[in-house]
């Protein structure tokens, strides 16, 4: 027996930490499987996908008992102790190449592959550097940038987030080639300088996995791979090599200020999204002493137009965005007030709030 009346929540939640790289349909078959091993008391989980390993384990308090390992397919496991009813007891059973699942009323028989053909990925984490931050800075300083990201772009450097270790900085940036998100919290200790691109698929699931408190998470960065140890979990991915765009000749300095009331701004925009060409998401500000118009129009010769009084006194001026790129960024700021800063109608506009003096967030204009 591998694990005998157990509560199916014990085994459900961790699954659901390591279950999120796992794709159903692999060149390898293996890597639809989650490894799941037991020894001591403890089972751990593990999964990858050959760039990201994911471990986590839970202990049973049950020592002794057989070492054994398994590997069986991750979302069939997981939908079925999904369904299974509330506190349900479930036993675990390895024979042969299959693994049976029993509670009360259920039998499942799931195909298992050998645990020792699971691909673990290799430490390459030689001469790293360490850090450590509260999680829910990581958490928060992800999800200022990572919308900024590109999705599968020919200049694979672009489809993940560069991190910067820098004295006693951690900096994040995401660019799509279009638009671009900086921002960057204090982190204990001085550092030296360092720069690695995390992969996209790796910022989604730290997004997803970090909790929203002081507890602590350590990243350890070394040129091939990064390391994040937290809540219990060890997440390992490899990193992107190439060169990222020189984002600090991105980001322009401007003195054309507007001022906005963040939800004012969204719902303007959402509204003039309706009728704007699906293809292009364009609309046009307008702006005047005062007034900031936001125009849309499409193919059909359909046209939306939203006024906003506002505060601005500069110069006159009609430049075209993509919709959908402004409101990612009022989407991801928490802060009340957000300002648009302005250059030329050939420029691209600058997007800070106030409560945060770091935060950036760059959109190209377009022709409309």
């Amino acid at each position: 027996m591998f694990i005998e009346k157990i509560d199916k929540e014990v085994i459900l939640k961790p699954l659901q930490v390591v279950i999120g790289i796992v794709e159903r349909k692999q060149t390898l078959p293996i890597l639809s499987n989650v490894l799941i091993e037991n020894q001591d008391g403890k089972i751990r989980f593990t999964t990858t996908d050959l760039e990201i390993q994911i471990t986590t384990s839970i202990d049973t308090g049950i020592t002794g008992g057989q070492s054994a390992a398994f590997t069986v397919g991750g979302k069939k496991l997981q939908e079925i102790l999904k369904v299974l009813p509330e506190l349900s007891k479930i036993s675990i059973e390895t024979k042969e190449n299959k693994v049976q699942i029993k509670t009360n009323k259920s039998r499942f028989s799931l195909q298992t592959l050998p645990a020792l053909d699971f691909p673990m990925l290799s430490n390459q984490l030689e001469n790293s550097k360490k850090i450590v931050l509260a999680q829910k800075d990581l958490k928060n300083l992800l999800l200022s940038v990572q919308y900024a990201m590109a999705q599968q772009d020919v200049r694979y450097y672009l489809n993940g987030v560069l991190l910067i270790v820098d004295g006693n900085k951690l900096k994040a940036v995401a660019t799509d080639g279009h638009r671009l998100a900086y921002n960057a919290d204090v982190i204990e200790g001085h550092h030296e300088k360092q720069e690695i691109i995390l992969p996209r698929k790796a910022v989604t699931e730290l997004s997803k996995l970090l909790a929203d408190s002081e507890e602590s998470i350590d990243l350890e960065f070394s040129q091939q791979q990064v390391k994040a140890t937290f809540s219990g979990i060890t997440l390992i991915t490899k990193i992107i090599e190439g060169k990222f765009p020189d984002y600090e000749r991105v980001i322009p300095k401007y003195d054309n200020n507007l001022n906005m009331e963040r939800t004012v701004m969204q719902q303007a925009l959402q509204r003039a999204a309706i009728l704007s060409n699906e293809k292009f998401r364009g609309v046009r500000f307008v702006l005047t002493e005062k007034n900031l118009s936001i125009i849309s129009s499409n193919s059909e010769q359909e046209e939306a137009q939203e006024e906003i009084e506002t505060d601005y006194h500069g110069e006159a001026l009609d430049i075209g965005f993509n919709v959908t790129y402004l409101m990612d960024g009022l989407n991801n700021i928490s802060s009340n007030i957000a300002i648009f800063s302005f250059g030329d109608p050939n420029s691209s506009i600058l997007m800070t709030i106030p409560d945060n003096q770091e935060f950036r967030y760059v959109v190209m204009p377009m022709r409309i």
